[in-house]
Parts: structure tokens; sequence; C-alpha cells
């Protein structure tokens, strides 16, 4: 992944981790791409989850950032979206590895579990890191040809 500069960040509600990590992010010089309640109403998970995976998918942006309550049902379904390694992650050393070790390309957190200042260390942790551990290029391959082999 290319160091992102275009994010889309998504809810299902409307939260003040969310909110406060969008407009860090902003503050920070990425260009925000509101998705879900982050940028108008409430909306179920799995759409907020789909319309930032599918930006991500379609490289309208070169990250994204999925949030819900536990950050669980965001990860799932971010995931379904073909191209998509969606990691859910709690602190920033897990989101650097990540991205270095499984080449994520959408960072799942937790409202819940998070406070708007803790969400935007783990992302910058996430958007900050480059190039993806060349060892583990095999594994990446395989997961891929796992994606090709059931259809998605």
């Amino acid at each position: 992944m290319e160091h992102p500069r275009r994010v889309a960040v998504g809810s299902d509600t409307r939260h003040p981790v969310a909110d406060g990590l969008a407009e860090r992010l902003e503050a920070a010089g990425y260009a925000v791409i509101r998705c879900g309640a982050v940028g108008g109403a409430d909306t179920p998970w799995p759409d907020a989850a789909e319309q930032v995976a599918r930006l991500v998918a379609q490289r309208a942006a070169q990250a994204g950032i999925v949030c819900c309550w536990t950050g669980t049902g965001v990860s799932i379904a971010a995931n379904k979206v073909p191209g998509i390694r969606a990691a859910l992650c709690a602190d920033p050393e897990t989101a650097r590895d990540a991205r270095r070790w499984n080449d994520a390309n959408v960072l799942a957190l937790s409202l819940a579990a998070s406070t708007p200042e803790r969400a935007a260390e783990i992302a910058h942790a996430f958007l900050e890191t480059g190039d993806v551990d060349p060892a583990e290029a095999a594994n990446i391959a395989r997961v891929d040809a796992m994606e090709r082999r059931y259809g998605r």
C-alpha cells in the first residue's frame, strides 16, 4: 500500500471516537472520505463497512478505517469485499504489524474500547507503516489465492 493520503473512515453510529478520529486525521493532512455515520446518519454496520471497503478496493482511498461497538462486525463485513484485508487492532503495535506482516488495508476499531486519542494513535501507526515485510510476500499471496479459490 502506498503511503495513504486518502482514507475512508466509517462508523455505524455517531460516536466521539469515530468523529474525533476523522477530525484528527484531517488535521494531520489526510483527505478523509466520511462514510456511514461519520458522514451522516446512523448506518447498519455491514453497510458502513462495505462503503469503506468498496472505496479501498476500487482504489478511491489508499486505506480505510471502520468502527462499530466491538469492531468485530465491521471487520467481518469489510473482509467480504474482494481485495480487502481488514484487521481489528486495539493497540499501535498490532496495527503496525497488521500492515507489515498481513498487508492489511483496512483498520477496524472498537468504539467501546477506545478513546478519540487512542483511536488516533492506533490509526496513525497503521497509516504511517510503510512496506510489507518481504518475508511475508508468500503468505500474503496464499491469502490472495484463497480469496480467488472461493470466488471472492
